[in-house]
């Protein structure tokens, strides 16, 4: 991922660390439990994650090689490592199975210094709204999160200048996933870049066109 101009600003951000998983609610809504990640997720993960239409738009563009390697992703959401991400298995509310996952990372991982959100679905579970149904829920919990005032570096094209700015979410996918586009315009986000690089990914040689999204507090506000 390349590098994107950043500039320092004064804002607003959920207090770190996050909450443990042990002290975050489940996130009920008509019809999904959006809650945090246990070690009895292993087989319902593994599943999501050995899709090749899921994983193709993923950071490592492949399915998992094995259990092990599931393992090691849910690593990075489960304790100690939980108070660094706002992470979330997402599971259907009649039945309890394991339909995606998703949630936000904080600086300073994210693309452009703002937290940034993420989501995978299985493909059994395209098109019938999961994935808005899931943004828009996690999104009012995301607002309500303890904040403090801190300076960020952030993308410069993320904000009209320096100085005291709303706080920020972002999203970046590739320009040709079509689905994650309309999740995230429906939850309220706009296009703000587009850049091109090199595909990073293993057995990808070719470029890749990118969209980065913002929703701002003050639009929700508003």
């Amino acid at each position: 991922m390349s590098v994107q101009p950043k500039v320092v600003v004064k804002t607003h951000l959920p207090t770190q660390p996050f909450p443990l998983n042990a002290e975050r609610k489940p996130i009920r809504t008509e019809r999904l439990i959006i809650r945090p990640f246990s070690e009895d997720d292993l087989d319902g993960m593994y599943a999501l994650r050995t899709q090749p239409e899921v994983m193709k738009y993923t950071a490592v563009g492949r399915i998992d090689a094995n259990r092990e390697e599931t393992q090691a992703f849910m690593a990075r959401f489960m304790p100690p490592e939980d108070v660094r991400t706002y992470n979330n298995i997402i599971t259907l509310a009649s039945t309890g199975e394991i339909i995606g996952v998703g949630g936000g990372v904080s600086r300073p991982e994210s693309v452009f210094g703002w937290p940034e959100i993420g989501y995978l679905f299985k493909k059994e579970y395209w098109g019938q709204g999961y994935a808005t149904e899931f943004l828009k829920a996690w999104l009012n919990d995301w607002w309500t999160l303890p904040r403090s005032e801190v300076e960020a570096q952030v993308d410069v094209q993320s904000v009209d200048g320096a100085g005291e700015v709303p706080e920020m979410i972002t999203a970046f996918i590739e320009e040709s996933n079509v689905g994650s586009r309309r999740v995230l315009e429906k939850a309220g986000f706009r296009e703000f870049k587009q850049w091109n690089e090199p595909d990073a990914r293993d057995g990808y040689e070719r470029d890749v066109t990118l969209v980065g999204f913002v929703l701002s507090s003050a639009d929700i506000k508003n």
